[in-house]
């Protein structure tokens, strides 16, 4: 890391942010099942519940990056360590269903305040110029959540039940996320560069200038990035966390109907994750190196590729696929975090990065009903929607890269 202490930093939202993830977005996974059936409800109505925690995560989106814009990413993670507590033992104490509604309700308040975009903002804050090492850093220390998470969750059930599995994670945010963040910086460490001083990149194809990926580019033949530059990175991370997610709730199914085994299915899925960590050293070694629209593109193209790999060769590729599916996915859960740092730059960076997000957000809660309804009619199929999806959203990178006269530079 280039700061003193920024290494510290990194580590303390790495493991922060492995609390936050594992104790909202992956716990549904295991205490669907033990909460429906004590409380009479149906597991459908579980993950309901989760959707709506999703879309208020969508909605709180911009007001917390606000905030983190205004008084900094350490209030504004200490609050969200006590909305993830209350939130969490609210859930443990549900009696009825429209407790548990309202329950993952205040997990929402949380999850949208205090997973990756809080996070990012934060970083943003502190080291405008060298934030780019340090969000690749919480996301390879946090890309482990569903590892700690799903085995810590399963043991505390078996060991007391699901309401003490809710009880143990509400107890790790007071005990460990509020002293964590306690001990973050309360202001800027390190002040943005004088736009004079600025180092400056040429494009070799077309010889446009523009500034390091820290500052605010110039547009190729326009002045600032305008709404249309905001559009298109909505639109790409809405497509890549609704195929992400569509991925992590039906993949396992659609590869049992291609013809692989329960078994060999599961493990080919499981291969998702180390894929993801594996995506995001390479963006750390490597393609560090590079500017992160270069490395967006070639992230973006990792579905489709996968796809037409499966589609082609059938499930004797679908490691392949899971390779290619994961280290994109890995690689675009950091470009989320630097893209619009590069387009953009930093000021006012937390409130835009809820505003960009959103769509991203409700794209994440509805893909797994609407994915699945497209499973439903066209069995495997339904995978052309996710590669197209996939080829739109790699046009509108590099209608970018034209627009911004960036193909590929060094970083």
């Amino acid at each position: 890391m280039s700061r003193p202490g920024q290494t510290g930093v990194v580590l303390r939202l790495g493991t922060t942010q492995t609390l936050a993830w594992a104790s909202s977005y992956y716990l549904p996974a295991l205490l669907a099942a033990p909460l429906a059936a004590e409380l009479g409800m149906s597991v459908t109505h579980v993950f309901g519940a989760f959707t709506l925690a999703l879309v208020v995560s969508a909605l709180v989106g911009p007001a917390a990056g606000r905030a983190i814009d205004q008084h900094g990413g350490r209030a504004v993670l200490l609050l969200t360590n006590l909305l993830f507590a209350a939130g969490l033992a609210a859930l443990g104490l549900a009696q009825v269903e429209w407790q548990v509604w309202a329950a993952w309700c205040v997990i929402g308040l949380a999850m949208g305040s205090g997973l990756y975009d809080a996070a990012f903002s934060a970083l943003v804050r502190l080291y405008p110029v060298s934030a780019r090492n340090a969000i690749t850093g919480i996301t390879l220390i946090a890309g482990f959540a569903s590892t700690v998470g799903w085995p810590l969750t399963g043991w505390w059930i078996e060991a007391m039940g699901w309401r003490g599995a809710c009880f143990a994670w509400a107890g790790l945010h007071i005990v460990l996320g509020l002293p964590l963040h306690s001990r973050l910086p309360r202001d800027r460490v390190e002040d943005p560069p004088a736009p004079q001083a600025l180092p400056v990149v040429t494009d070799a194809a077309t010889g446009a200038t523009t500034a390091s990926p820290t500052a605010r580019p110039r547009a190729s033949g326009a002045g600032q990035p305008g709404r249309g530059m905001g559009a298109a990175i909505a639109a790409v991370f809405a497509i890549t966390w609704f195929t992400s997610t569509a991925m992590a709730a039906h993949l396992p199914a659609l590869l049992q109907g291609m013809g692989l085994g329960a078994a060999a299915a599961l493990g080919v899925a499981m291969l998702v994750g180390p894929a993801q960590v594996a995506g995001r050293l390479l963006e750390f070694g490597f393609l560090r190196r590079v500017h992160p629209l270069l490395s967006t593109r070639l992230a973006a193209a990792g579905h489709p590729l996968g796809v037409g790999a499966l589609l082609l060769f059938g499930p004797a590729a679908a490691w392949l696929f899971a390779g290619l599916h994961g280290a994109g996915n890995g690689i675009l859960t950091i470009a989320k975090g630097t893209l619009p740092l590069v387009v953009f730059g930093a000021p006012g960076y937390g409130e835009r990065q809820g505003w960009l997000m959103a769509p991203a957000r409700a794209a994440q809660a509805l893909a797994p009903l609407l994915f699945g309804l497209t499973v439903t009619r066209w069995g495997s199929g339904a995978l052309w929607l996710t590669a197209g999806l996939g080829v739109v959203s790699l046009a509108l990178l590099q209608w970018m890269a034209r627009r911004m006269g960036q193909d590929g530079q060094r970083a």
